[in-house]
This record gives structure tokens, sequence and C-alpha cells, in this order.
């Protein structure tokens, strides 16, 4: 007997079944845009475990690793190794995200800094306040709480 016809009343009354009832019994459902959620979570999550990796690397403008970064070349280099390939400059990387408000922000999306409509610098939300970033010449990658209430934030499609 399958889950199903141990639920014949709600079956017949309604057609289909609930996602109550396929709880109750054990069945999955499928929900329009949570794969692709789920999916964007887990490039997010990948990405930022590879930028904490490099922890201590030099910041270098212009350089997109393996051992020296600016600020884009850490996310670009971080998303490329996670399996999904980013444009070049932060601005560049903000067009092609999905924006998203503060509320709704996770580990691994992307955190824009801006000075009115500019970008001018990009690090991975790593939760609770901080990114992991490259901050500028004469530093290192490392782990801050963001400074300035002037960012947007984008997860990667």
């Amino acid at each position: 007997m399958t889950a199903l016809n141990r639920v014949p009343s709600l079956m017949a009354r309604a057609g289909t079944a609930s996602a109550l009832t396929l709880a109750a019994v054990g069945g999955t459902i499928a929900i329009p845009g949570a794969a692709s959620e789920a999916a964007a979570a887990s490039l997010g999550t990948k990405a930022l475990k590879v930028a904490a990796s490099k922890k201590g690397a030099p910041y270098q403008w212009g350089a997109a690793g393996p051992y020296r970064f600016d600020c884009s070349g850490l996310t670009l280099y971080s998303f490329k190794k996670a399996g999904k390939k980013l444009p070049r400059t932060a601005a560049q990387q903000y067009n092609q995200t999905r924006h998203i408000s503060a509320s709704k922000r996770k580990a691994g999306d992307l955190v824009f800094f801006h000075s009115g409509r500019s970008i001018y610098h990009v690090g991975i939300y790593a939760g609770k306040g901080k990114i992991w970033h490259a901050p500028k010449t004469g530093d290192v990658v490392r782990l801050q709480k963001i400074w300035t209430s002037s960012v947007y934030y984008g997860r990667v499609k």
C-alpha cells in the first residue's frame, strides 16, 4: 500500500495530496524557486570557504589569485572555484547579482560598498555582520566587521 492509498478521503476530496498530508506520510513537495535558492546558497557557501582559505594572502591591486588578491579578484576567484564565473570588477559583479535586502542576506552573498551610485569595494558575507575581503594596499585577506551602512547585497545567480 502506498502512502497516498492510506489517505483516500483526502485524495478524493482534493484530487491531490496537500503539503501537510505529504509531510505526514513522508512525501516530498516541489516548491517553485526553492531549488534555485538552495543551489545559490550552496554556491555561496563554497565560495565563502574558498575566500576564508585565503586568509593572510596579500592585497595587490588587479590581482585575482591564487596568492594575491584585490577585492573583486578575491570574489571572482572564490566563486570560480565554487563553479560560477563572475566578471572582473566590483561594479560589474554587482550588475550580475540578484539584489537582496539586508534582512535577506545569507552567508556567501556578496556585500557591495558604495558611495552614492558608485560601487567601490566588494566582499563575501560571512554572517554576524562580517565579511571576508581583500581590503587595501599593505593589508591582507581577512575577516572584518562591516564598517558602514552604505552597502548593497547581492546573491550570485
